[in-house]
């Protein structure tokens, strides 16, 4: 799904995460120190005009992204399949993020187009 998300996007827009979609991800950061991953993961943070998350299966690392898009005023849309988890309260409680459950790719294609089209 992540893959099929972000091949929409780069449709138009630049992901500067696009590696996440990637099925050999755990091989390919073997070997590149935790620094490195922090250091180019807050950067693209820094950089990007907004952040778009899919928080289907929690992560520490992307909770802390959504912190940090947070801090730095990113706008920030969170995708999750309803019928697979429930969101943390951490996020549905903070009225920042805009948070979008779904069920198919066509869920999450509508609301894309209505964001990237903002």
């Amino acid at each position: 799904m992540y893959r099929q998300i972000i091949q929409y996007i780069q449709r138009t827009d630049r992901v500067l995460t696009e590696h996440v979609g990637d099925l050999n991800l755990a091989a390919k950061e073997q070997g590149v120190k935790d620094r490195a991953i922090y250091e180019q993961d807050t950067a693209w943070l820094r950089e990007s005009d907004l952040v778009i998350a899919e928080c289907t299966c929690p992560s520490l690392g992307v909770g802390y992204e959504l912190a940090y898009a947070e801090r730095f005023d990113k706008p920030v849309y969170i995708f999750y399949r309803k019928s697979e988890t429930q969101l943390s309260a951490m996020l549905s409680g903070d009225s920042y993020y805009h948070i979008f459950p779904y069920e198919t790719l066509s869920d999450v294609t509508i609301q894309l187009d209505r964001i990237l089209g903002e």
